[in-house]
């Protein structure tokens, strides 16, 4: 019987329209002001960038990539990816959900998608929020079962 391999996830991709501005914005939302790669690919109208937490080197690291001319995939619905067969967000645990959500949609300019709530799964929370171009992103948090109190948590 053969072994899967080893896997690790290495990074999500976003397409967006404004790069300069996206990379800003993860930045100051999420501490990604790690440039691990910048790429032009002028034959294909490609540009993209690498985020990375500079604290976090084994971490969430996002791409996002610009292609002039390209347009948003779903409407002003935050759901509506999921009518689609693809990715429909990201999801990122935090340590605290209540003052992540109220960062991203106070002085990051998040727009609150979900506030948040229980979850189906004993002790989780979570919220959604969408970043200035639309693509959803989901929070999760933790709590103790039964109320007994905030765990122990990596942000």
């Amino acid at each position: 019987m053969s072994t899967a391999p080893t896997v690790r996830f290495h990074h999500i991709s976003l397409s967006v329209a404004d790069l300069p501005a996206l990379e800003a914005w993860y930045g100051r939302a999420f501490g990604l002001d790690r440039v691990e790669e910048r790429l032009e690919l002028p034959d294909a109208g490609v540009r993209t960038v690498v985020l990375s937490n500079p604290g976090d080197p084994d971490g969430l690291r996002v791409e996002l990539v610009q292609r002039p001319g390209s347009e948003p995939a779903a409407p002003a619905d935050a759901f509506a990816a999921t009518a689609v067969q693809t990715y429909t967000h990201l999801a990122l645990h935090v340590a605290d959900l209540d003052a992540a959500f109220a960062r991203l949609t106070g002085e990051c300019g998040a727009a609150p998608v979900s506030s948040p709530a229980p979850g189906v799964t004993d002790g989780m929370r979570y919220a959604y929020v969408a970043d200035p171009e639309g693509n959803l992103l989901e929070l999760i948090g933790t709590t103790a079962p039964s109320g007994a109190g905030p765990t122990a948590e990596a942000s």
